[in-house]
């Protein structure tokens, strides 16, 4: 469904646009505004590293950044290279291998992650509208951008809500889902479950503490502005008279977008987003499309490569990761069940 969404999509953008135009003004872009572009939609790998590292960061130990590092990158070439999201279990997967963190922590660390994303991609995004000047009833897709910022905050902010009350309550929420998965299945795979329940709460004890989650806020809200400075200076290589606002506008549409299925690095949801959005501000199809197919192929292979080159640090293989979940989920219940760590 995934490939059929991203061929689909591909057309619609591609559909009435010439690609010897396409390519006739990506071939005029600024070398130098390009490459900064590219520079900082990269860095923003790093500084995931930096923010995750607070949230798996258990009292006084923090994991080491290297490893971290490596994990978080093997975890987003992987969304690039494999079919169905497998870079959030990969990457989990590649931190509990690398430090030896468990695996449910690491996923749940990563949840907690996409909330906070989701909440200051929602608070940017409004900035975007008001600072774009864009009437309530602006729409791209048919769908009011007003809605989608509201749809987007009526997620997010429960789930950072329940997040905070099943990590500061958790024998309530425990005993909640216990009784729910005994009613649904049999007793064995509850607790085997309810194991993995558990060492999910680890990845929220970054709520628990005032400094970490400030920190984690602060950090995520870096990391989405380094982001949208380089949508901006991309505007700026491809020619693209844009305002700042706009690179939040869309980075925010983007981010939302490639939530629905598609081809593995979200080939497809991309592009017709960035066309649609782009085509708000009058920005012609031929640019539009130009931007998007530059911009996404430019950002998709730094860290494809620095992915594939910490997976051969780390000594594994793409195989490896396409089966990383259910071995690692195995392996979290057992050890949630047994009260230890998994180690490398």
């Amino acid at each position: 469904m995934g490939l059929a969404i991203s061929v689909l999509l591909l057309w619609w953008t591609l559909h009435d646009v010439a690609l010897r135009e396409v390519a006739s003004h990506m071939r005029q872009a600024r070398p130098l505004a390009f490459l900064g572009a590219v520079a900082l939609a990269t860095a923003t790998f790093p500084l995931r590293t930096i923010r995750w590292r607070y949230l798996l960061q258990r009292n006084s130990t923090a994991l080491p950044v290297v490893p971290l590092w490596h994990a978080t990158a093997i975890g987003f070439m992987a969304n690039n290279l494999l079919p169905a999201r497998a870079g959030e279990l990969a990457r989990a997967y590649a931190a509990r291998r690398l430090t030896g963190v468990r695996f449910t922590a690491a996923m749940g660390s990563v949840a907690v992650e996409r909330v906070f994303d989701g909440l200051i991609l929602v608070g940017l995004l409004a900035v975007g509208i008001a600072w774009g000047g864009f009437a309530r009833e602006t729409s791209v897709g048919g769908v009011p951008l007003a809605r989608v910022a509201t749809v987007a905050a009526l997620i997010f902010v429960p789930g950072l809500v329940a997040a905070f009350w099943v990590v500061h309550w958790p024998g309530p929420a425990l005993r909640l889902t216990h009784g729910v998965m005994e009613r649904l299945m049999p007793r064995r795979w509850a607790t085997r479950l309810l194991g993995i329940v558990e060492g999910l709460l680890g990845g929220l004890d970054a709520l628990k503490s005032p400094r970490r989650f400030v920190l984690v806020t602060v950090w995520s809200i870096v990391l989405w502005v380094v982001s949208a400075a380089s949508y901006w200076l991309g505007f700026i290589a491809l020619g693209l008279d844009l305002p700042a606002s706009a690179a939040l506008v869309l980075q925010g549409l983007i981010a939302f977008g490639v939530a629905i299925p598609s081809s593995p690095g979200f080939f497809g949801p991309f592009e017709a987003v960035t066309r649609a959005t782009l085509g708000l501000y009058g920005v012609e199809a031929v640019q539009g499309v130009s931007f998007a197919v530059a911009y996404h192929i430019a950002v998709f292979l730094p860290i494809s490569l620095l992915g594939l080159w910490s997976l051969s640090r780390a000594h594994l293989h793409l195989a490896d990761l396409k089966t990383a979940g259910a071995a690692a989920e195995a392996g979290g219940a057992a050890q949630a069940a047994g009260g230890g760590e998994a180690r490398p």
